[in-house]
């Protein structure tokens, strides 16, 4: 097998930059175009940057290509969620009953610059910038660019194609111009999001805990904040765009933002000072997700990324399932190399149903962070996974744990028995069978234990 072979990689965000990297490890020759500036050369856009956070698939892609420890050093470790009522009381609530689990909050650019850096260090790999994508000719395997700057068009020839551009990919839209049996579904939530920030104290430090992930749930709407390593924090409103007492709509005036907080985050106002000017700086951001089928045609062409599935951000993979494309990709390269329909082939046939999981895990991740986590039942859930986790490290794992520290199990698997284990554990609360204030003895855990593995069982086979 010739590894010379030109590839061509539409989109140099996280999820192409780390492809580019990984190819390049390989031996191919790699371009990337990307539509926007160079990111390590200018600032992202005020407001468009979501923090992420960086869990177990996405580390394990990270130590694939050699860069994971560069990435923990720029991460702040979250052990678990810090909520706020309207009284501006606080409780936790840890991800895991285990000790050492946790997520890390990353700065999107941060890590896009690291990952640019560590491909373009390959003589094999050269990244335009400020070029963008206007359709590709799937059959002949050639892209059309043009310039931001001089508006000049061009095209570009490769032996195979990747679409790493997003929930707005060319290639997925020259897959509907171009073949009657693709698939795609756009789907968006009611809400959007808009960014402010908690700044950084004297001296950076950070004005609330930076080892939680804070919520304030407010049942239609919320408010999250993750810590930066400057001590600020990233704050993001999710609000309906035009329904309810308080929506992006009418949150227009200062009287009126001033209103929506005092009422339902009272404790932020102090925190964040220039709400009111990010307010009417920073954009409204749309929320959805997208599903399609193929991901390839002809074994010319591949989408990867949320180019195939985009997410909403609720459940913190969108990063992670990207960044677990290139895992899994790899390990389908090593099987088929030289081979490169099978190769696609064979990716979409692994990945598919694990990202239209972990899609619609997130969906209802949302409910259950503006909704559920300050409800008593889900308090009492919570408690419960966590003794048992706990007690049982090796023998139980919640829905989020395994969707979040488990790598090695698929997001479609995670989802099928986390459900049917959360079903259980919500029928046993109903019937009173125990209560978390009961302080249970590993004993009786155990036998908790066993009669969730029984039902889990029955239900998922």
């Amino acid at each position: 097998m010739d590894t010379k072979e030109n590839v061509l990689i539409i989109g140099a965000g996280l999820c192409g930059s780390l492809l580019a990297l990984r190819l390049a490890q390989r031996g191919y020759q790699v371009k990337v175009y990307e539509s926007r500036p160079d990111i390590r050369k200018s600032d992202i856009s005020a407001g468009r940057s979501i923090n992420l956070a960086l869990s177990n698939r996405g580390l394990k892609a990270l130590r694939l290509v050699g860069v994971e420890e560069k990435a923990r050093k720029i991460c702040i470790p979250m052990k678990g969620r810090l909520m706020h009522d309207t009284l501006s009381n606080t409780f936790e609530s840890n991800y895991s009953g285990r000790e050492g689990e946790c997520i890390n909050s990353i700065s999107r650019g941060d890590l896009n610059c690291l990952l640019l850096t560590e491909a373009e260090n390959h003589e094999n790999v050269t990244i335009y910038f400020n070029k963008r994508c206007l359709e590709i000719d799937i059959e002949e395997k050639i892209a059309q660019f043009e310039s931001e700057y001089t508006k000049e068009r061009f095209i570009v020839e490769a032996d195979v194609i990747f679409g790493t551009d997003g929930a707005g990919s060319s290639l997925r839209k020259s897959y509907e111009k171009q073949f009657s049996d693709f698939l795609v579904s756009q789907e968006f939530l009611t809400h959007g999001y808009k960014e402010l920030e908690i700044p950084a104290g004297a001296n950076q430090k950070h004005l609330i805990s930076k080892e939680y992930l804070h919520i304030w749930p407010r049942g239609n709407y919320m408010l999250i904040a993750l810590p930066n390593m400057d001590g600020s924090f990233t704050v993001t409103l999710f609000l309906d765009f035009s329904k309810g007492t308080y929506n992006f709509k009418n949150l227009v005036t200062k009287e009126k933002i001033t209103d929506f907080f005092e009422s339902d985050f009272p404790d932020t106002l102090s925190l964040i000072p220039d709400i009111f000017k990010e307010f009417e700086n920073n954009p409204t951001g749309k929320l959805g997700t997208v599903k399609c089928h193929p991901w390839s045609y002809k074994g010319n062409t591949l989408l990867m990324g949320d180019s195939a599935h985009a997410i909403v951000p609720f459940y913190g993979q969108g990063m992670n399932a990207s960044f677990e494309d290139v895992v899994v990709f790899d390990e389908v390269l090593n099987k088929f190399e030289g081979d490169w329909e099978s190769v696609f082939s064979e990716f979409q046939e692994l990945r598919k149903k694990d990202t239209d999981a972990i899609a619609d895990l997130a969906i209802d991740n949302y409910y259950e962070m503006r909704d559920h986590v300050a409800n008593p039942i889900f308090k009492e859930k919570r408690t419960i996974e966590m003794d048992l986790e706990k007690n049982f490290p090796t023998q139980y794992f919640s829905k989020y744990s395994m969707v979040t520290f488990n790598e090695h199990i698929g997001y479609h698997e995670a989802m099928t028995k986390g459900r049917a284990q959360d079903k259980i554990l919500l029928k046993m609360i109903e019937d009173q069978e125990f209560s978390s204030s009961m302080k249970m003895s590993k004993e009786k855990l155990k036998i908790v234990l066993d009669k969730i593995h029984l039902a889990t069982r029955k239900i998922v086979n």
